[in-house]
This record gives C-alpha cells, structure tokens and sequence, in this order.
C-alpha cells in the first residue's frame, strides 16, 4: 500500500470520525429509575440534559431515596450513551474499543 492510499484512508477515517462525533453530539437517550419516577437525558457525549422528577418522588422525609434515584437515573442513561458511542464507532474502529470511549 503506497504512502498516497495511507493518507487517504487516514483522512478518510478522521472524516468519518468527525461525522460520528457530531452525531453523538445531537443524540439523546434517556435512563430512569423507580419505575419511570426519575428520569434523566444525555447526549451521545454522556453531556447531561436534563433530569425529571415525578412529584410523587419528592418525600422530604426520605430525600436518600430521591438523591439515590437520581443518580441511578443518570448513571442508567450514561450506560446507555456509552453503548450508542460504542456501537457507532464499531464501524469505524472495526471492533476495537478505543481509551476514553
């Protein structure tokens, strides 16, 4: 393979990883917790977006078990995130998971 077909394909791959990128950075997906009570979206880049709280939720007697289903909440929607990535980027990477992704 000449050193003209290895730029290419390199310059080709950074293309498509921008591209990815770009698309991860305008999906969404959502996690909850307590049955739908809390509920949580991010960006394909694990940006968070918003976090919904059922009023049912909400007992000033037992805020643990809200902060607790906030961040099942979010970490639920982060795994999910972290998925899409994967699964976009698989292509590109032919299967390789790559560090910080």
């Amino acid at each position: 393979m000449s050193m003209a077909n290895l730029q290419r394909m390199a310059q080709q791959m950074q293309q498509q990883m921008l591209r990815i990128q770009e698309e991860l950075a305008a999906a969404t997906v959502e996690g909850s917790a307590g049955g739908g009570a809390v509920s949580a979206v991010v960006t394909g880049k694990q940006e968070l977006i918003s976090v919904t709280i059922d009023p049912s939720a909400v007992d000033p007697a037992d805020v643990e078990m809200l902060q607790d289903l906030v961040v099942a909440a979010v970490n639920d929607a982060l795994r999910a995130s972290r998925e899409l990535a994967e699964s976009r980027l698989a292509g590109l990477t032919g299967g390789l998971r790559l560090p910080g992704m």
